[in-house]
């Protein structure tokens, strides 16, 4: 299936941000959230930066009605690019329209802080948002990570490790068109060489910036390289069919799902990678508004996927 025309519109002139330059990386991320930033809204919802976990900055919005559900949300941007206003009003709509209290990550950037920076600043960041909850209206057993495209990874690999070490007892993860694989040897990652938004030629620099070089890819690194995938909170995977992530997404959410690990999977035909962002055109406001659907039903305990905690 060819790519939405309606995304496809939206995309031509929207500026390109590719990852072999991380100086002109950030530039054109800025560019592009200029590009898709909308009108604000009224905000039904406090917003303050801080510090936290010994200096991890992040911005919290606390819904108007608390005890609130807990989303730690981590930015996209393939590790080398973006911050906290990529994220920014979609945060700000899950907190003041969904009344979820969000933590969304600022987390260090690559090349300059490779892995494991940016991964130990977001699990640093959610081991502080279980334990202080309560300082920001949150409810400390009702705590969920999430992020798009690396934050994706970043979010996966966060689950893993609560599991792993008995950290926060984490209800959900939602993962949107997740960078998990390192080792680049899908179909999808083949097929898709060119724009639009992100393609395979941004990922091998991806992760040229974010290993360092580094020979030992950990699964906290690279998601797709864990061993075990039971004990995982119960996930939401977005998977677009013209992204070069399709199928480490779709392997991943199988393997979710075969290790007992309560799923929801969506792949979409004739969308690209970071689509949901675009909210010109009805596939970019369908799959925003499933996900703000889904977070209620798992983070308010209505519907499926089952919230819960992990098994330990």
């Amino acid at each position: 299936m060819p790519l939405d025309a309606e995304l496809a519109a939206a995309l031509g002139g929207m500026p390109y941000v590719g990852l072999a330059d991380p100086v002109r990386a950030r530039a054109a991320m800025d560019d592009l959230v200029r590009a898709l930033a909308r009108p604000a809204g009224e905000e039904r919802a406090v917003v303050e930066d801080r510090l936290v976990a010994g200096g991890v900055p992040v911005r919290i919005y606390r819904p108007r009605e608390t005890p609130a559900p807990v989303l730690v949300y981590f930015h996209g941007g393939g590790f080398v690019t973006g911050g906290l206003e990529n994220e920014h009003e979609r945060c700000l709509r899950f907190a003041g329209e969904d009344g979820i209290a969000v933590v969304s990550v600022d987390y260090r950037l690559a090349p300059e802080h490779p892995f494991p920076a940016g991964f130990e600043d977001c699990y640093a960041a959610t081991v502080w948002a279980h334990e202080h909850a309560e300082e920001f209206g949150g409810d400390a057993e009702r705590v969920a990570v999430g992020g798009g495209s690396a934050g994706g990874a970043l979010a996966a690999a966060v689950a893993l490790r609560a599991r792993d070490e008995g950290g926060p007892p984490l209800v959900f993860q939602m993962l949107l068109y997740p960078v998990l694989d390192d080792r680049m040897a899908t179909p999808s990652m083949r097929a898709f060489t060119e724009p639009p938004l992100f393609n395979s030629g941004d990922v091998r620099h991806m992760w040229r910036h974010y290993l360092g070089g580094r020979a030992d890819v950990p699964a906290y690194a690279a998601p797709a390289r864990a061993e075990d995938l039971g004990g995982l909170p119960s996930a939401y995977v977005l998977v677009p069919e013209h992204d070069p992530l399709r199928d480490e997404g779709l392997a991943y959410a199988h393997r979710l799902i075969a290790s007992g690990v309560p799923t929801e999977l969506h792949h979409v035909p004739g969308a690209c990678h970071g689509f949901d962002g675009i909210m010109s055109a009805r596939l970019g406001r369908l799959a925003f508004e499933e996900q703000r659907a889904v977070l209620r039903r798992c983070l308010f305990g209505r519907g499926s996927p089952e919230g819960g905690h992990a098994n330990r």
